[in-house]
């Protein structure tokens, strides 16, 4: 599919390096408690809640991080592209591609909660393209498919 894009996808400081520099090219800081937080959610094999990736930090630095100052980075990264909300399961994703702006596709694990996307500019062209047709001005368009990924589905 020509609209369907693959990236070669950034991992550990690589992944953190990637997000700061995104975060920096917006004119915002790239403080240690905002690292702690991008780093725990990257080393997540699935979307974490502003919960999960609190306690994660709460360990690693041995004193509380509310959920609230959580939540309030985590809306950072999405509106700067270094993170991106699932919609469906109140929990966030580290971007692997942060410098690339591209609306999603998820595809949700029902069975075991993964959440894998896919940038296609086509469909989600076309959702805009829909949404503009009717007087909307999508801002950004969330689609997700809950099903059951391949090893669940074997």
């Amino acid at each position: 599919m020509a609209d369907h894009h693959h990236h070669h996808e950034p991992t550990g400081a690589k992944l953190a390096d990637a997000a700061r520099a995104t975060l920096e090219a917006q004119n915002e800081q790239w403080t240690p408690m905002r690292a702690a937080i991008f780093d725990a959610l990257a080393s997540e094999d699935r979307p974490a809640s502003a919960y999960d990736i609190a306690d994660t930090v709460s360990k690693a630095r041995g004193k509380r991080v509310a959920p609230n100052s959580v939540y309030r980075i985590l809306d950072l990264f999405v509106t700067n592209n270094v993170a991106m909300r699932v919609e469906s399961a109140n929990a966030y994703i580290a971007n692997a591609h942060p410098g690339c702006h591209h609306d999603c596709i998820f595809m949700v694990c029902r069975n075991c909660k993964q959440a894998t996307h896919v940038d296609d500019d086509k469909v989600t062209g076309q959702v805009r393209a829909i949404a503009q047709q009717d007087g909307f001005h999508p801002e950004r368009p969330v689609i997700e498919i809950l099903g059951l990924c391949a090893k669940c589905a074997a």
